[in-house]
């Protein structure tokens, strides 16, 4: 059984909430499901349960409230077949919202949201537990988390169009034409917006190649098509980006990892990238 709702994200708040999507997973078969390289950041709040996750840096921990920056390694997610929550997709600006410093300064780790904000996050898992309707929990987040928040960081305009301008191509324009655009060397760029982000465009373009691969295969699109849309030479370009990126090829992410399909198949973002 999946139940799945999408919010309607405030205008306001979409410079830094992709998405925002309530869960409740029953009945899916015991195992463990690939959090992937994505190019957003994701924030989790669990219901009924903590999170058991093995984050991209091999670290494990148990998270009622858990932000996973961006990482080019995958994550693991331990669950026996339920899962129930309310993730956000979150911009690199709206982590930065709520880290205080540059999106860069949580890549790679998960980090309890709590280590952040104070006691403020543990009262707010607290309040939803206590809320019954999603709506209201949407509500509860976005009040919580970003009302009334000051910026107290943000990157050189010249790395923020940088980075908009490889997510436009999901990766597949050249870093050295983007250098070229916002009149930097490559060099520079590529200093600049690892402090930013965490990883170099380089880095972060191959991720976003391979989350458009990730999109179509959720949508059951042949492989080689696969690989030439997302920007591959070929699928033995695609398995070997896979392999190194997610631990796993195509065909055993389709066969193996049944949440993130039971996710994708009701429109919920944690296929797509959860911690």
């Amino acid at each position: 059984m999946a139940e799945v709702v999408e919010a309607s994200v405030p205008r306001g708040l979409r410079p830094y909430v992709e998405s925002m999507v309530g869960y409740r997973i029953s009945g899916a078969a015991p195992g463990t499901h690939i959090g992937m390289p994505s190019g957003r950041l994701t924030l989790v709040l669990s219901f009924d349960a903590p999170l058991d996750l093995v984050g991209a840096d091999g670290q494990a921990g148990r998270f009622d409230v858990v932000l996973a920056g961006l990482h080019a390694r995958p994550a693991l997610i331990r669950h026996d077949g339920t899962q129930h929550g309310i993730q956000l997709d979150l911009t690199p600006a709206g982590a930065s919202l709520l880290v205080g410093g540059p999106a860069g300064d949580v890549s790679g780790t998960s980090v309890d949201l709590g280590d952040l904000v104070g006691l403020g996050a543990r009262r707010l898992h607290e309040r939803l537990s206590e809320t019954p309707g999603w709506q209201e929990r949407f509500a509860l987040v976005a009040d919580a988390l970003f009302a009334g928040r000051e910026t107290r960081w943000e990157p050189r305009a010249e790395v923020q169009h940088a980075w908009w301008l490889l997510c436009r191509s999901r990766g597949r324009r050249p870093v050295r034409d983007i250098a070229d655009e916002v009149g930097w060397s490559a060099r520079h760029l590529g200093e600049s917006f690892r402090r930013e982000y965490g990883h170099p465009p380089k880095t972060t373009a191959r991720v976003l190649r391979f989350q458009e691969s990730q999109r179509l295969i959720a949508r059951r699109v042949p492989l080689a098509e696969v690989a030439l849309l997302a920007g591959y030479s070929d699928q033995s370009h695609l398995n070997r980006d896979w392999l190194d990126l997610s631990g796993t090829s195509p065909t055993r992410w389709q066969r193996d990892d049944e949440l993130a399909f039971v996710q994708d198949e009701t429109s919920a973002p944690g296929a797509r990238s959860t911690p």
